[in-house]
Protein backbone atom coordinates (compact mmCIF):
# COMPACT_ATOMS: atom_id res chain seq x y z
CA UNK A 1 0.00 0.00 0.00
CA UNK A 2 2.57 2.01 0.79
CA UNK A 3 4.28 1.89 -2.82
CA UNK A 4 1.02 2.65 -4.17
CA UNK A 5 0.64 6.00 -2.18
CA UNK A 6 4.36 6.94 -2.96
CA UNK A 7 3.25 6.40 -6.70
CA UNK A 8 0.41 8.46 -6.79
CA UNK A 9 1.86 11.56 -4.82
CA UNK A 10 4.78 11.17 -7.80
CA UNK A 11 2.36 10.97 -10.22
CA UNK A 12 0.56 14.45 -8.83
CA UNK A 13 3.34 15.93 -8.58
CA UNK A 14 4.62 15.52 -12.13
CA UNK A 15 1.39 16.56 -13.16
CA UNK A 16 1.68 19.39 -11.21
CA UNK A 17 5.36 20.47 -12.71
CA UNK A 18 4.07 19.71 -16.55
CA UNK A 19 1.00 22.20 -16.03
CA UNK A 20 3.58 24.88 -14.21
CA UNK A 21 5.33 24.37 -17.67
CA UNK A 22 2.60 25.52 -19.35
CA UNK A 23 0.79 22.07 -20.70
CA UNK A 24 -2.64 22.88 -21.63
CA UNK A 25 -3.71 19.84 -19.05
CA UNK A 26 -7.57 20.50 -18.73
CA UNK A 27 -7.89 22.37 -21.81
CA UNK A 28 -7.05 19.79 -24.74
CA UNK A 29 -8.92 20.09 -28.14
CA UNK A 30 -12.35 18.01 -27.84
CA UNK A 31 -13.28 19.58 -24.40
CA UNK A 32 -16.68 21.14 -24.78
CA UNK A 33 -16.66 24.84 -23.28
CA UNK A 34 -19.97 26.72 -23.69
CA UNK A 35 -19.56 30.31 -22.51
CA UNK A 36 -23.08 32.38 -22.36
CA UNK A 37 -22.65 35.56 -20.31
CA UNK A 38 -22.07 34.83 -16.78
CA UNK A 39 -22.47 31.28 -17.13
CA UNK A 40 -19.58 28.91 -18.24
CA UNK A 41 -20.33 25.12 -18.78
CA UNK A 42 -16.92 22.94 -19.08
CA UNK A 43 -17.05 19.38 -19.87
CA UNK A 44 -13.41 17.83 -20.28
CA UNK A 45 -14.48 14.62 -22.35
CA UNK A 46 -10.57 14.40 -24.04
CA UNK A 47 -8.75 15.07 -20.53
CA UNK A 48 -10.58 12.45 -19.10
CA UNK A 49 -10.09 9.71 -21.71
CA UNK A 50 -6.45 10.61 -21.47
CA UNK A 51 -6.50 10.83 -18.04
CA UNK A 52 -7.94 7.43 -18.22
CA UNK A 53 -5.92 5.73 -20.55
CA UNK A 54 -2.60 6.59 -18.65
CA UNK A 55 -4.11 5.43 -15.53
CA UNK A 56 -4.93 1.98 -16.90
CA UNK A 57 -1.42 1.69 -18.52
CA UNK A 58 -0.24 2.48 -15.15
CA UNK A 59 -2.20 0.25 -13.47
CA UNK A 60 -1.26 -2.87 -15.80
CA UNK A 61 2.78 -1.96 -15.11
CA UNK A 62 1.56 -1.90 -11.25
CA UNK A 63 0.45 -5.11 -11.36
CA UNK A 64 3.23 -7.03 -13.04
Amino acid sequence: MGKVLVAVGLGIAAIGFLVMLGLPFGRLPGDIVIRRGNFTFYFPIFTSVVVSVLLTLLLMLLRR
